[in-house]
């Protein structure tokens, strides 16, 4: 199947010092394998598969206006960033700096 796909991994380190006290440190890493996008003449596509690749390029089009918005030096276009535009940014939102 062609999809995005994407691994979680939570990481929790725990120390101990000389006082007897603990300190916690929590990481988090995404590892996210983007499909590539789609054009539905070329591939021929019908049905659930030009569905598929709808939703493909859909994602991929909110990941690049969600990254845009972001590192735009304009103030107003970094108040609103759309990640709740697809489920992928939305996942990926506390990575993408939302």
């Amino acid at each position: 199947s062609r999809s995005h796909a994407m691994m979680t991994v939570l990481i929790e380190q725990r120390i101990k010092d000389e006082t007897g006290g603990t300190e916690i440190r929590k990481s988090k890493y995404n590892f996210v394998d983007l499909a590539g996008s789609e054009r539905s003449k070329r591939t021929g596509a019908k049905g659930k598969r030009l569905k598929e690749g709808i939703d493909i390029n859909k994602g991929l089009l909110v990941l690049g206006n969600v990254i845009s918005a972001l590192s735009s030096p304009d103030p107003k276009k970094r108040k609103f960033v759309p990640f709740r535009d697809s489920k992928l940014t939305r996942l990926l939102r506390g990575s993408l700096g939302g």
